[in-house]
């Protein structure tokens, strides 16, 4: 589970540095300031979360356990979530879009919660 947590946080700190160049090089013509502003908390929120996938997978080969895997799983649907919601609404500017976007805060958050839990319990 740790390595396949491993290259799934390696593969989205690749993609979360790729959509933050494509945003700020490529997009910053095309999109209104507030829709470009949108699409760089979606690529900062991905970068953040693949280091946090890397965290998941050092917990998961420390303290094994459904909890510690829980985090990493949590982390990649609040990313899908989250960061795509955000890429999905500035991208085709249908805002509607933002509503998916609070369902994966509440995934980074319970991947958080679930990482502590992992640590202070020790599996």
């Amino acid at each position: 589970m740790e390595r396949l947590f491993v290259i799934i946080g390696a593969l989205s700190g690749a993609i979360g540095v790729g959509a933050g160049a494509f945003g700020a090089h490529a997009l910053r013509a095309r999109l209104e300031p507030r829709m470009l502003d949108v699409f760089e908390t979606g690529a900062r929120y991905q970068l953040y979360h693949a280091v946090a996938m890397l965290a998941a997978a050092w917990v998961v080969s420390r303290w094994p356990g459904a909890t510690a895997s829980a985090s990493g799983w949590l982390f990649l649907a609040g990313t899908v979530f989250f960061s795509g919601s955000l890429y999905a609404m500035a991208l085709t500017n249908v805002r509607a879009l933002g509503a998916i976007t609070p369902i994966g805060g509440v995934c980074f958050i319970a991947g958080w919660v679930c990482l502590a839990i992992a640590a202070a319990k020790g599996a």
